[in-house]
């Protein structure tokens, strides 16, 4: 796993159509849903990606690969490694991709006025910290 910078980890939870976000507190403990992103491929939405690092004073944006229960990567694991080479050159913090296995399935469990993308990208966050364990804090 890598090790991300300490400070806030902004999460993303890439779809085409919409990107659920989630930020971490400055210790790196927390993990909010934020307001997802709409088309975040495009040019406007990579600029409002970056703009969500700004504001959020992110030192670090996770996003979360799609792997199948095989362990294989499929056309939407291609599609969200695009999008990160895409953001990457956007924003002045490090872009590193994070297992998101079950996510997306755990978030509709779980209620919350947030919408379900940005419970997706506040719970693959919450499990990098997890396995963190601490590290970096």
């Amino acid at each position: 796993m890598v090790a991300l910078p300490p400070g806030r980890i902004l999460a993303l939870d890439y779809g085409r159509a919409r990107c659920g976000c989630a930020v971490s507190d400055p210790s790196q403990t927390i993990a909010t849903p934020l307001d997802p992103i709409l088309d975040p491929a495009s040019e406007a939405g990579i600029a409002r990606v970056a703009d969500v690092v700004a504001d959020q004073q992110a030192s670090a944006v996770l996003v979360g690969l799609p792997i199948g229960l095989s362990g294989r990567e499929g056309p939407q694991a291609a599609e969200t490694r695009e999008f990160v080479e895409s953001l990457r050159p956007a924003v002045a913090v490090p872009v590193e991709t994070y297992d998101e296995r079950f996510t997306t399935a755990m978030a509709r469990r779980i209620p919350g006025s947030s919408s379900e993308d940005s419970r997706a990208a506040a719970l693959l966050l919450e499990a990098y910290i997890g396995e963190r364990g601490g590290e970096g804090r």
